[in-house]
């Protein structure tokens, strides 16, 4: 007798057999097909090629690209963001050194490919891919207009658009009609009713557009110019034709196709990898691909080729499961160019000339725009557009590329500098952001100069950086201000600035801070200016003797201008009541701060401190056992957490019996319970001791241990616990190394996140109270 298996994710039994792939394949390679012939004839016309050269290079995209590319569901073959260049190349050398510029990139792409550098051509800001796509598309839209229209296209944008208005003037009135016939049914196809069946919506546009309106053309016997290929496509194979000269253009026009094709690829690949759940893409294993599809299409006569994001989104859409896909719909596209290629002669230009318009404005997507305005690189967009539209694409490129550098050094280098004058009686504020150095010295001496003499000043450096000349200016000003009689307090947030430069100049300290870390992890002595030894300003025990050297008031101004704005939202939310997640009961000890240590926030934690985190104690103070019921039975948390810390002073005078006769030492009597079973050799003192702890940090965790068992103990928590409505916790903070360890059993373990979990209710002693899964 035998079971049935089930299959395992990742092994060959949960991988489709190839039957399964090629029931999902074949349909789709079809639907691809279709949609990439009008397409491809398309791109020909707009290059300047002839029409054979955009089915080669289909072919070969789906043949060769298909099956060594790295991206499985990815369609590759001729693409309209290189329509541009390969006009341009056509026009300067012919058609036989242009195919040869096709197999140089495509060399010179499978090079690329070898030595790894596929991911580097990512690092080229996406503004500048848009902007030149989006650039292709306008070039394409004001060239086909004139063909749509009747006439014919100019040599370059700006004679495109002089020449338009006449071209309006004179309307060639059958090709009119078909190619803003094609235009309104590609607008109108996406928008159909939700009411009709699947499969009419499911036809491909480009292919129905351009079948219909020939079909009507032809039937009406319309006057139009139609497409004329001359031949077979075996007849049309051209093979390359090396230059007679002009070997630097050629040079450009390789490096251009090679890097464009491959950008243009490598981010449809990454675009494909984000529609489907399956194998994601190698991408130098893709430019290899790519390199050589280039190289075999420019060796029989065909366009560049990319991967083309129509095609593979339709690929993904249609069902694809493999490149087997790819590769049927290049055989489908061979099999058409030899069968039934005089098909394509009964097509009107302006049929072709109207589904380029659609491409190419479908090329600029006001989508990238919003975004790309968020991210402050809409200039570079704009820039890289003009340039390819008014002069080439590898100029418009370079521009934009320069531009986007420029933007990052402006964003290293420059900084935001604020004056406010005060409102009423108070200081002048100067508010420096970003990156202090050099070129905003300029700047900052102009912003500097609209404080009056004498006035005082508060300077906010909440800088990454600061050179140094920036602190030369600086700290010179302030000496001048400070001599003339004003007063200057310079609060700084970030890297060693100009109080811990002038503190190291004059044998000070320096920078005692560890890095950049934020305020909320740092004590006061370490960010507030002015102090003495321990918080600085005045004497005796180093408390302030005047207000504005308050540390406190120091930090409530620091909340207010930096850190109220940003939870306000969050206590507008939490103004009509509160639903903590946890009671935490910890020490008075200053140096243990819960919501720093659990990274919570407001409303997180209801916490309780006293000193040695002791639970209720019977007939010594009823505030914890008020707060445990209140925790309980109002706001229903469903998690209660004791932490004891190392180097505890209660557990130091319990243990030493140091406390007193006073109400600390009535107070600490409630630890007695814990000293009596460390000294009886509890298990957690026993473990915590093979770890070299020592005495006292052995009695805080045998305290935390106790009062889990106290507070259990508590008749509100008894019944919550018998209710299963509450879990108890169990925390060690070594305020040394600054790590948190969970009681875990009769040991203490590192609060890693493999231990993070849901847990249940429990008791000390009981795993399942090893997990503390607060926010």
């Amino acid at each position: 007798m035998t079971t049935g298996a089930t299959a395992v994710p990742g092994t060959d039994r949960d991988s489709p057999t190839w039957r399964e792939k090629l029931r999902a394949d074949l349909p789709a390679s079809l639907v691809v097909f279709l949609v990439a012939v009008p397409l491809s004839l398309g791109i020909a016309v707009a290059s300047d090629a002839p029409l054979t050269a955009g089915l080669i290079a289909a072919a070969v995209g789906g043949l060769v690209a298909g099956a060594l590319g790295g991206s499985p569901l990815q369609v590759s073959g001729p693409a309209a963001g290189l329509t541009v260049v390969v006009a341009d190349l056509v026009g300067r050398f012919g058609w036989g050194v242009t195919c040869a510029i096709t197999v140089a990139a495509g060399v010179l792409q499978v090079l690329f490919g070898l030595t790894r550098t596929g991911r580097a051509a990512l690092a080229i800001s996406p503004a500048v891919v848009h902007g030149m796509l989006a650039g292709i598309g306008v070039t394409i839209v004001l060239g086909q207009l004139h063909v749509v229209l009747g006439g014919e296209q100019q040599d370059d944008a700006i004679a495109n658009v002089l020449a338009l208005p006449e071209q309006l003037l004179s309307l060639h009135g059958p090709a009119t009609a078909l190619g803003l016939a094609v235009i309104a049914i590609l607008l109108a196809w996406p928008r159909l009713p939700a009411s009709l069946p699947g499969w009419v919506r499911g036809i491909p546009a480009p292919l129905l557009v351009v079948a219909l309106v020939t079909v009507v053309a032809s039937a009406s016997a319309l006057p139009v110019e139609r497409v004329e290929i001359g031949g077979s496509v075996l007849e049309a194979l051209t093979p390359p034709v090396l230059p007679d000269g002009q070997w630097g253009a050629f040079a450009v026009g390789v490096l251009t196709i090679a890097i464009i094709a491959s950008v243009e690829s490598l981010l449809s690949a990454v675009a494909v990898d984000r529609m489907h759940s399956g194998a994601k893409s190698d991408l130098d294993r893709e430019l290899i691909g790519q390199g050589a599809g280039n190289t075999l299409s420019g060796l029989l006569g065909g366009l560049p080729i990319t991967g083309v994001i129509v095609r593979s989104s339709t690929n993904v859409a249609a069902g694809a499961r493999s490149r087997a896909s790819a590769i049927l719909h290049g055989l489908w596209i061979v099999v058409f160019s030899v069968a039934l290629l005089g098909l394509v002669e009964q097509i009107p230009m302006a049929v072709l000339a109207g589904l380029l318009v659609v491409i190419g404005a479908r090329l600029v997507k006001l989508a990238h725009m919003r975004e790309l305005h968020r991210h402050g690189e809409l200039p570079v967009y704009a820039v890289t557009i003009l340039g390819v539209v008014f002069t080439d694409l590898l100029t418009g490129v370079i521009a934009g590329l320069v531009l986007a550098l420029l933007l990052v050094l402006r964003r290293v280098v420059w900084a935001s500098i604020d004056v406010q004058a005060p409102v009423t009686d108070g200081p002048w504020h100067v508010v420096v952001e970003g990156a202090l150095c050099f070129p905003s010295i300029p700047r900052l001496a102009r912003r500097l100069g609209q404080v009056p003499a004498g006035a005082p000043v508060v300077i906010d450096l909440v800088t990454d950086y600061l050179d140094h000349a920036a602190y030369d200016h600086l700290s010179e000003w302030v000496e001048r201000h400070e001599q003339g009689g004003g007063d200057v307090r310079v609060d700084e947030v970030g890297t060693m600035g100009l109080l811990d430069r002038r503190a190291a100049a004059n044998g000070g300290p320096g920078d005692r801070r560890p890095g950049p870390v934020p305020r909320f992890l740092s004590p006061w002595s370490v960010w507030q200016a002015g102090h003495d030894e321990r918080y600085g300003v005045g004497a005796g025990h180093g408390h302030p003797q005047d207000e504005a050297g308050d540390p406190i008031l120091t930090g409530l101004r620091e909340y207010h201008r930096r850190a109220a704005g940003l939870v306000a939202p969050y206590l507008s939310d939490l103004a009509d009541g509160q639903s903590p997640y946890a009671f935490f009961l910890t020490c008075s000890d200053s140096r243990v701060v819960p919501n720093v240590l659990t990274s919570s926030g407001p409303g997180d934690l209801f916490t309780v401190r006293n000193v040695g985190n002791l639970a209720p104690v019977e007939g010594a103070d009823d505030s914890v056992g008020a707060s445990v019921e209140y925790a309980l039975d109002a706001l229903e948390v469903p998690t209660l957490v004791v932490c004891g810390h190392s180097g505890c002073g209660a557990m130091t005078a319990a243990l030493r019996g140091t406390g007193g006769d006073g109400v600390l030492g009535r107070w600490l009597d409630g630890a007695g319970d814990s000293v009596a079973r460390w000294r009886a050799g509890h298990p957690v003192a026993a473990e915590a001791a093979a770890r070299g702890a020592s005495d006292v940090d052995q009695l805080a965790m045998v305290n935390v241990a106790v009062q889990l068992e106290r507070l259990a103990r508590h008749p509100a928590v008894a019944r919550a616990l018998d209710e299963a409505r509450v879990r108890l916790v169990g925390l060690y903070f070594d305020i040394a190394t600054a790590r948190m360890s969970v009681l875990e059993g009769e040991r203490f373990a590192p609060a890693s996140r493999d231990r993070l979990g849901a847990g249940a209710a429990g008791t000390p002693g009981d795993p399942a109270t090893s997990a503390i899964p607060i926010p």
